[in-house]
């Protein structure tokens, strides 16, 4: 008979590990519940103020206000380029009604009224000083006058006329400029006469361009430094077209830049220092709201690993993709991004407030796209709430049925749009798609001739 020999086992290990393991999991069941609390939830437990919400809060007032100054700023820009443009069109185009065409200002319908407009540009251009109100003058460069620059753009010889059964038609086009002093553009045309010995039948465009300088004073009123700016302006004569219409267009491209040698008294230079300062405060807390999230990030993942860690040593079983996602929390990235465009949007504005910058629509995309993700953001926290998280969870299981909608009703909408473009479109007075096409057609053209070359 064989004696079996147990060996010395010590029941108090045992015991000290099991009582080791059930520590472990009531901790981890702590971290867990506490996880996943909402803020005021939190509060109650540990009476610790819940600074995310509290620098959310604080972020929201702040980007907002900080938008709306930079929103009036921006109005105040944008008039004063469409009031120019508007000033312009009346100096330089004759007999302007101050009401638009389809797509371009005035017509000429006549060799003489085409002379006449032209002279008309030449002639006013050359009277500036005299005639403006506003504070434009001529741009300069190295301390000379830019000069007024016109150009015809026409087909080659070889073109037939009109009286012609048969066009010998020369694809080709060719351009001639002529550039006039501002001082004396008036008096240069005659003796450059034959430069506007224009062949209609040949000519396609013909555009005068030159350059103006003018100063922003409307931003004083608001205790801000003002903004210098160069109008390029462009006057077109479209005859493509060769209809017997010729389409007369004006436009301007303003760039803004900052003024030289200037010297205001006031308050201006004090404002723009507290708005600086403002627009660093917004810069300081959008850094502590990006930290906090970073934080709560890795916060999770560390959780994530311990209860992974957990489930595989008790269970014996992987926690599934579903369970891990609720761990990863997409309103913290959505907060971070929300940051990161925020404080780029408070540089270029402060740069800008600086004049050292002058890209307001780049700016504008910024600032609003963040204030954008941090309103939406506020979401989250009303989720806490009963009623509005019944709310919330009805959106996200309608959302995925109204995207297959939209895209159903979208296709029924371009099949729609293309029919009564084609069979509406050319009977109707603005037809906008039809020269939204047909510009993003010349577009395309452009850019593959510019290609091959």
């Amino acid at each position: 008979m064989e004696l079996l020999v147990m060996p010395n086992v010590d029941p108090t290990s045992n015991s000290m590990s099991t009582s080791f393991d059930q520590t472990l999991e009531e901790s981890l069941r702590d971290d867990l519940r506490y996880y996943f609390m909402s803020p005021c939830q939190k509060y109650r437990a540990r009476r610790q103020l819940p600074w995310k919400l509290t620098v959310q809060i604080l972020k929201i007032a702040m980007i907002t206000t900080q938008l709306i100054l930079f929103g009036l700023n921006n109005q105040l820009v944008v008039t004063y380029k469409e009031e120019n443009l508007m000033a312009f069109k009346t100096l330089f185009l004759k007999s302007y009604s101050g009401v638009e065409e389809d797509d371009y200002s005035v017509a000429a319908y006549t060799k003489q009224s085409v002379f006449d407009h032209l002279y008309y540009i030449i002639d006013q251009y050359s009277q500036l000083d005299q005639l403006s109100v506003g504070s434009v003058s001529y741009a300069e460069e190295d301390g000379k006058l830019l000069p007024l620059v016109i150009c015809k753009e026409y087909y080659r010889p070889g073109s037939g006329k009109h009286s012609e059964e048969t066009y010998n038609i020369d694809a080709q086009t060719e351009s001639a400029c002529l550039t006039l002093d501002p001082r004396s553009a008036a008096t240069c045309t005659t003796r450059n006469a034959s430069f506007f010995e224009i062949d209609f039948c040949r000519l396609v465009t013909i555009e005068i361009s030159f350059r103006l300088n003018g100063i922003n004073l409307q931003t004083v009123l608001s205790h801000e430094l003002p903004d210098c700016y160069t109008f390029a302006v462009l006057v077109t004569f479209d005859n493509r077209c060769h209809s017997g219409k010729v389409k007369i267009t004006l436009g301007i491209d303003a760039v803004s830049s900052a003024c030289k040698n200037w010297k205001i008294s006031g308050t201006a230079q004090k404002n723009t220092h507290y708005l600086l300062i403002f627009d660093a405060a917004v810069i300081l807390v959008c850094l502590v709201s990006s930290v906090l999230c970073v934080r709560s990030i890795f916060l999770a993942i560390r959780l994530l690993q311990r209860f992974s860690k957990f489930c595989v040593r008790k269970y014996n079983n992987k926690v599934c993709e579903d369970d891990q996602r609720e761990f990863l929390n997409g309103w913290y990235i959505l907060v971070i991004i929300s940051d990161v465009m925020a404080i780029i949007g408070s540089i270029l504005k402060m740069e800008i407030q600086a004049k050292s910058l002058t890209n307001y629509d780049v700016c504008s995309i910024f600032l609003g796209t963040s204030t954008l993700m941090v309103w939406v953001g506020v979401i989250r926290y009303l989720g806490y709430f009963q009623k509005y998280n019944v709310l919330i969870l009805t959106m996200q299981a309608a959302l995925p049925k109204v995207l297959r909608f939209c895209c159903c009703a979208g296709m029924i909408y371009l099949g729609y749009t293309f029919c009564g473009w084609i069979v509406l479109g050319p009977y109707h007075e603005k037809q906008v798609i039809s020269r939204v096409l047909s510009r993003m057609s010349a577009w395309i053209c452009d850019t593959w001739a510019s290609l091959r070359v």
